[in-house]
């Protein structure tokens, strides 16, 4: 199959026309109009087969994670998914149409929701499967959250449950450093492990809604302990952390605390967010958006560093997150 006929096949039709686009996939370049009073907020995020899942994962759920990241870091600024370019270094064993239809439905399962449109990106060969997904999204001017706004005495919150994807990965792994090949299929893991894992959902109705409630804010994917390290840091603060009210879930709850706050605080891969606000922009914030629950587990301090608590004692836990090099 030859570069210009996989896209053609799969790609160029795979998502609905978006109002701010002015020319798509066919060009050299793609066309976009920014909306009045905006500013355009864009990222990227490369995923490496044996690096970022393992090889044993489907192409729809590696397609449906490679953009669903990227939305997630769209989220965390309260912006508007809007595009994503999509490069894809596929091995020749791969490039075919079973993988490709596959893929390209994966991709279209995380955008169609948000209504993203793919419009442009590149395909080449390679030994190693690897996707980079640039994601472009929209937030009115001068609103976007960034990390750096977080005060002492603000509450620190999450948005949903942290460290069962980690447990996942832990569960289809002999180690984090091994070889990228899973012991079992990660379809094989419990139902709510497989979703947190594979299919992340990113939380972008909830970003958007914490413009001019939230200071800071941060998605959690190298881990909560590093990620909050990355608001505090940037906002020259520091944190007190109840471990006891971090959402949390059954299978977490079944192990010993000591295991279960590892998963919490160093697992990442959760994609939730993590966020900063006064105590009474929160009581307003739940007031007004009832079904968007979001969970305080914490005060920003001006101590710097991170401390932990468990029934108002401090516990050392050692930060250490997901480190690249």
């Amino acid at each position: 199959m030859s570069e210009f006929s996989l896209i053609h096949t799969h790609f160029k039709h795979l998502t609905a026309p978006h109002q701010h686009t002015v020319l798509g996939i066919g060009d050299d370049c793609a066309i976009s109009n920014i909306p009045p009073n905006s500013q355009l907020v864009s990222c990227v995020d490369t995923l490496v087969a044996g690096r970022h899942f393992v090889h044993e994962t489907s192409p729809h759920a590696i397609a449906y994670k490679s953009v669903a990241v990227n939305l997630s870091d769209l989220a965390s600024m309260g912006a508007m998914p809007y595009a994503i370019l999509v490069g894809l270094s596929l091995p020749k064993s791969m490039a075919n149409d079973d993988f490709c239809q596959a893929f390209a439905e994966g991709l279209a399962a995380a955008c169609t929701p948000f209504g993203v449109e793919l419009i442009g990106g590149d395909t080449t060969s390679s030994p190693i499967l690897t996707i980079s997904v640039t994601a472009l999204g929209f937030v009115p001017h001068g609103q976007a959250i960034t990390r750096q706004g977080a005060c002492v005495g603000d509450v620190v919150c999450v948005s949903g449950t942290v460290g069962l994807a980690s447990l996942a990965l832990h569960g289809i792994l002999d180690d984090l450093n091994g070889d990228g090949h899973a012991n079992r299929p990660p379809e094989s893991l419990p139902e709510k492990l497989c979703q947190a894992m594979q299919y992340p959902a990113p939380q972008v109705a909830l970003g958007r809604q914490l413009i001019g409630f939230a200071n800071s804010m941060i998605d959690i994917s190298d881990g909560l302990g590093q990620d909050l390290g990355h608001i505090l840091t940037a906002s020259n603060v520091g944190a007190v952390i109840e471990l006891d009210a971090i959402p949390s879930h059954a299978l977490l709850d079944a192990l010993p605390h000591a295991q279960k706050w590892q998963h919490q605080i160093n697992g990442g891969d959760d994609y939730q967010l993590c966020l900063t606000m006064p105590s009474a922009k929160l009581d307003l914030f739940k007031t007004q958006n009832p079904d968007m629950p979001i969970y305080p587990i914490g005060q920003i301090v001006a101590d710097k560093g991170l401390v932990f608590l468990h029934n108002k004692k401090e516990v050392d836990l050692l930060v250490k997150g997901w480190a690249h090099f």
